[in-house]
């Protein structure tokens, strides 16, 4: 079954709502440049208290040390996602679960992706539009992914919809998916409906599948 990610969470009843859908991981962004970025205040407002068995995940672009730090202190999340420059070195010292973003925009990107894979516990492969990588709201060219494999399993991120959800799994076939943009009626607010038809359609993907 595809793992179901949603990221960019801004409201607590948002984080309520996907529980109650039964995804398996919930995302806030701690990237000041991020229109959806909150606060670590704020982020334990939107997670705290629920299901042991959903994974909270903080995003994280080139955290300081004295950051990263008060992060982990936190104890807010089971998984920290790096969407920076962040050395393989780095990540292999974190006490967590890690995942590593990276903006695909050609094959030198997916094999930038190796350097990671014995460093990061999970990929996670979004879209890039120059210096841009992710929260774009637009996908990547999914034939690159024809031309490449991993040893770790990934994620697949970049305009997410549900125009196009159910081509992503027949084609990539990706351990999990993450939503972010396409699950909102505003960047930020989810929208229930949008959140419910697309964790749906995974379910109903799989459900032909077997």
């Amino acid at each position: 079954m595809t793992r179901i990610k949603i990221c960019g969470l801004t409201r607590r009843e948002d984080a309520l709502t996907a529980a109650e859908l039964g995804v398996n991981a919930l995302g806030v962004i701690l990237v000041p440049e991020s229109p959806r970025c909150v606060s670590l205040e704020k982020a334990r407002e939107i997670l705290e208290d629920l299901s042991p068995e959903i994974c909270t995940v903080g995003v994280l672009r080139n955290p300081s040390r004295e950051f990263l730090e008060e992060v982990l202190e936190s104890k807010l999340f089971s998984a920290l996602q790096f969407h920076g420059e962040e050395s393989p070195e780095m990540l292999r010292e974190v006490p967590c679960i890690t995942l590593k973003a990276l903006g695909i925009a050609g094959t030198e990107d997916l094999e930038k992706a190796r350097i990671y894979e014995n460093a990061a516990d999970f990929l996670l492969l979004d879209s890039r539009r120059g210096s841009r990588s992710g929260g774009t709201g637009e996908s990547f060219d999914w034939n690159l992914l024809g031309e490449i494999s991993f040893s770790r399993p990934f994620f697949l991120a970049g305009g997410l919809k549900k125009e196009n959800l159910r081509e992503a799994l027949e084609r990539v076939n990706p351990w999990g998916v993450d939503l972010n943009s396409g699950a909102e009626s505003a960047p930020g607010i989810k929208d229930r409906e949008k959140m419910r038809d697309l964790v749906k359609m995974v379910r109903e993907y799989h459900a032909r599948e077997e």
